[in-house]
Formats: C-alpha cells, structure tokens, sequence
C-alpha cells in the first residue's frame, strides 16, 4: 500500500507475436547465430523510426526518429506501457525505459518531456526506486504520476508520508489553477486514485494546483521549471478526461508536435529495413497471426520477392486460418510461400504431454526444427524476420524474475541460426500494429484477428491433446467466434475463444444419458492485454453459445462461462 497500489500482476500476457529477445533495449536488428555476446545493429521499431534506436552494450539508447519523443520512466507501475499508448495516441512518440536511466542517455535521446510513472513503493524508503539525481535540473519538462509526483516532492525538498486519507478508486477533486493542465475543466472533477502514501509539503517553488475532499494534494506545479506532478491517474479510462491533461502536458508544456502516425512509421521502417536487408534475402515465419503478417508485408513491400515465407501448418491453428494465409500471401499478394504441413509431426511430440510448460516447450523445439529444415531448402538466406511485439519482450520474463508463461518459440531460431534477426514491429502495441496492417492494405480477416498464443489450441486443450479434442475444441471455437461477430461484438473484445477441460460430466442426448466433455467460453476486454476484464456478454448470446455447442459438438455436454479477469487470472489457461 505505498505510492501506487493500483499494481497488480501484469507480467503474464497472451500474444500472437513470436516473442524474441530482451527487455527495454529496443535494438531490433541483430545477429542471431552463434555464441558468445550479441553485439547490436539498427533497430526498426518505433523506437527507432527509421533513424533507429541504437542499444549499447551497457543498454543505453540513443535515438533519431524525426519525431518529438517524450519518454516514461518506469518506476515498476501497473501503467507504464497504458501512459506510453496514450501519448501515442496523441500522435507524439514515446519510450518507455528502466526508472535508473542516466540522464547522459537521456539527454542523447534529446526528449521533448519526460513522464514519471507511477510504483508500489513508498519514495521514503531505504531501497525505493530513484532516478538518476540530475533528472530534476536537466532542464526537460517533467510530469510526474502517483508514485512520480511523491518522488519529484520527495527529490526538491517537499515532505512525502503515508496519507491521512488514504485514496482509492474514484475520488473527488477540486481545482486550485487552470493552467496550463486543466485548461477549460470544470472546476469539480471526477479522478481515479490508487495511493496510501501522500505529499504532506510542497518543494519550494511549487503551487498546489489541485486537492481533493481530504485536502490532499491532488497536484502540483512548478511553472517556471516546467516540473509537475498529479497524484491520480490520468492515462486510465476511469479519469475520463485524464487524457486532456495529458495532452496539455504534451502540446503546451513541452511544445510536442503530433507527427507520429503510422503511416510514418511504414515509410521510415521500409527505408530501415532495406538498408538492414542490403542486397541479401530474408525469410519469415507465418503464424497465421496479425503480428507475423504485418512483418511479413510490411519487409516484403521493402524487398519483394527477396522476401520467402515459410508457413508452418503445427495442426493447432484455428478453423479456416491455414487457408487464409496462404491466400492471403501467395495467392493475394504474389509472395514466395512455403507452406509446411507439420500437423501429424508435432501432434506426435505432444502424445502424453499434460504439463502446458512442456507443451509449449516441445512446439517450440519442434518449430525450430521443422523451420530448420524449410530454410535450407529455400538456399542463401541473410536476415530472419520475427513479429515481435514490446508485450512479448515483457512476458518473456526480462522485467522479473517470475515468469507466467514462455513464449513457445523465445529464444530458438535466433540462437540456432546464423541470420540477423529483423524485428521491425519490436516496440509497437497491438493497436498499433492493426494500424500498420491497415496501411499495407492487409485484408479485414487478419487485420481483426483476436490475439491467438503461439502454440494455438494445443495449450486451450487442457490435458493431452489429441485428434479428437482438437476436432470438437476447434468446432466449438468456430461457434464462438461466429456468435459473437454476428451479435457485433467482435471489435469490441479483446479476445473470446473456447477451452477444452478434461472433465467428465453426465448430460441427455436424446433420451439417454451421455457422458461428455466440458467447454469454457472465455471473453475479456482489454486495451493492451497486460489487465483484462471478463467480458459482460448477453444473456441471450450465452444461451445461444451453449445450445449450439452442446447440440453440434459431438462429445460436449456442458458449457461454463469464464468469469476472472486478469489478475488475478491470465487470460489463457495454459
């Protein structure tokens, strides 16, 4: 219960992408083969633009975008990457790096403003997160969050405690001073707070600029050096007019341009990638996935038909996907593709297999394996393309040493292969990346696509996956899928699948009793997949879901509704 209590467990995750390397570096371009240190080439993420993000070994970065970037200073918040969406939808770049990033590095990366998150910790003890101590001189405007405003009090002089009153969820708040903030607010507000911990005393220098109904600080300022701190949170949708706030930090405080668009990015990142690719040849690895396939157009419209495709069919994808990718890319846009059937191979890996770690584990192995082959039959290849995206790089366990799930292909063909990995989605958001496929005209079909985890049905079949439980799993997930773009819903939600239980319940099929298996419905809505909420679904569509399953799936007899959000649950069970 410290400077922000709104911190859960927002490691785990479920994405499409085939997650590689590490952390906040945002180096994209590397080579992959053989052992020893990786040393760094160009990255391609939006990070890097086309003038890219360059990671030293110490993990310093240095930047040329052609775009104003404000940067977020990760203190450990539940939100840093929900700031960095929201200044992105603004359309001004941002970055989100280690809380004890050298101000030396930062000035190179020459920030138009600096964002402090929020943090569980309190700024008072001995072992709390502290940045560099010149952050409050380097002349930069700051806006510090929760956790970000207690520490910049903390750092110039003023008193920071735990709070009289402690603030949780939506509080009142009262305005001292409009500007440059709040702008045309109403003066009585509605904001989202999740604090024990509380500034007692102002730094010299500042002003209140807001307070709530206990008379805590709810903000503060100082004009003169462009420093300034809110105690709730404005990047969340439960501040809704947070976002005003943010912006007024943005274009009137820190004189922020709103250039960054993705159609930018696509003309930055092609130049990018040719000169990363240079004369040689690249392939991919098809997923099937949104991620993959905007990688794959995005180098292919850079190098064309350098570019080869290796689909690897595992058997585990859902109903009609196999056949859209290879429509979509050989037969739409005219792109070498090889498409693999695996389907009995790796089924064979996984006879037996209960333990979804293992699962994952041996899709993996046998992925690199299966592509292995494919790619020494396509010849001289220089450059292997992956779709990662910046939550990938997150759950893959660089930012804690827990780690919920791995990514069934984290850390293979990189190490195994000597190609230079091309990751030119590396530090986008989903969002983003929908957008990007948009602008390379890919069809609606993989544009909506619900994120779908790597290893596919095989770790929504909980239990040994089999023939069969594939069979009824993949026709329930239809029925699912079906249902809910008819009700309209699909846009709406983040994901929503079927799951396989191995369980045993009695049901009437005709006039006998049978025994079949349990299917979970499972719906969430989310904006990044790092929290989500179960999602409200109708009465009526529940109803139809399972009349459906239960009547066209052979062997199903009950159906249940998932109604965890994430945490305390991940979204997938597996």
């Amino acid at each position: 219960m410290r400077g922000d209590d709104a911190r859960r467990d927002a490691r785990g995750g479920d994405r499409a992408g085939t997650g590689t390397g590490h952390g906040r570096e945002g180096a994209a371009v590397r080579p992959a083969g053989g052992a020893g240190a990786v040393t760094r080439g160009p990255a391609l993420g939006p990070g890097a633009g086309v003038e890219p993000v360059l990671a030293t070994a110490a993990g310093h970065v240095a930047t040329g975008t052609g775009h104003d970037t404000v940067i977020v200073l990760d203190f450990g918040a539940q939100y840093a990457q929900l700031i960095a969406r929201r200044i992105r939808e603004s359309r001004v770049h941002s970055l989100i790096l280690p809380f004890d990033t050298p101000v030396g590095a930062l000035r190179r990366l020459r920030p138009a403003g600096i964002v402090l998150s929020g943090g569980p910790a309190s700024v008072y003890e001995p072992q709390a997160p502290r940045p560099d101590p010149e952050l409050f001189t380097m002349g930069v405007p700051l806006l510090g969050i929760c956790y970000g405003m207690q520490l910049m009090a903390h750092a110039l002089g003023g008193e920071t405690g735990p709070g009289d009153h402690r603030e949780y969820g939506r509080t009142r708040l009262y305005l001292d001073r409009r500007e440059p903030l709040f702008g045309r607010l109403e003066d009585r507000l509605i904001c989202w707070m999740s604090h024990g911990d509380a500034v007692r005393r102002l730094p010299p220098g500042f002003e209140r600029l807001a307070h709530t109904d206990s008379g805590t600080i709810a903000a503060m300022g100082d004009p003169a050096r462009r420093l300034y701190g809110v105690q709730f949170h404005p990047e969340v949708s439960h501040t809704p007019w947070g976002l005003q706030v943010l912006r007024a930090f943005l274009f009137e405080v820190c004189g922020c341009r709103p250039t960054w668009t993705m159609a930018s990015f696509v003309d930055r990142a092609v130049d990018a990638i040719r000169r990363a690719v240079g004369e040689g040849r690249a392939i991919c690895a098809l997923s099937g996935g949104v991620d993959s396939a905007t990688a794959a157009a995005l180098v292919h419209r850079a190098i064309g038909d350098r570019l080869t495709c290796i689909f690897v069919d595992h058997g585990f994808l859902r109903a009609g996907e196999p056949e859209q990718v290879v429509r979509t890319f050989r037969d739409l846009y005219g792109v070498p593709l090889v498409h693999v059937d695996g389907r009995a191979r790796f089924l064979a890996r996984l006879r037996g297999v209960i333990d979804p770690e293992a699962k994952r584990r041996r899709i993996g192995e046998e992925f690199v394996r299966v592509f292995e082959e494919e790619a020494a039959r396509v010849g001289d290849v220089d450059v292997l393309v992956q779709g990662t995206l910046y939550p990938d790089v997150i759950e893959s366990g660089t930012r804690t040493a827990a780690r919920i799930k791995t990514h069934h292909n984290v850390g293979g063909l990189p190490e195994r292969m000597r190609l230079r990995l091309v990751e030119p989605l590396r530090e986008l958001f989903k969002d983003e990346v929908r957008e990007v496929a948009r602008e390379l005209g890919l069809p609606d079909a993989i544009v909506e696509r619900h994120p779908f985890p790597g290893p596919g049905l095989a770790i929504r079949v909980v239990g040994e996956v089999t023939e069969a439980r594939l069979d009824r799993l993949r026709a329930a997930d239809a029925i699912v899928r079906e249902e809910v773009r008819r009700a309209g819903l699909h846009r709406d939600l983040w994901q929503a699948f079927a799951i396989l239980l191995p369980v045993a319940s009695v049901g009437v099929q005709g006039d006998a009793r049978a025994y079949g298996e349990v299917v979970v419905v499972r719906a969430v809505t989310s904006e990044d997949g790092m929290t989500a909420d179960w999602a409200r679904l109708p009465d009526d569509l529940l109803e139809t879901l399972a009349s459906r399953i239960t009547r066209e799936v052979r062997g199903i007899t009950r159906v249940l509704y998932d109604v965890t959000s994430k945490p305390p649950a991940t979204i997938e069970w597996e």
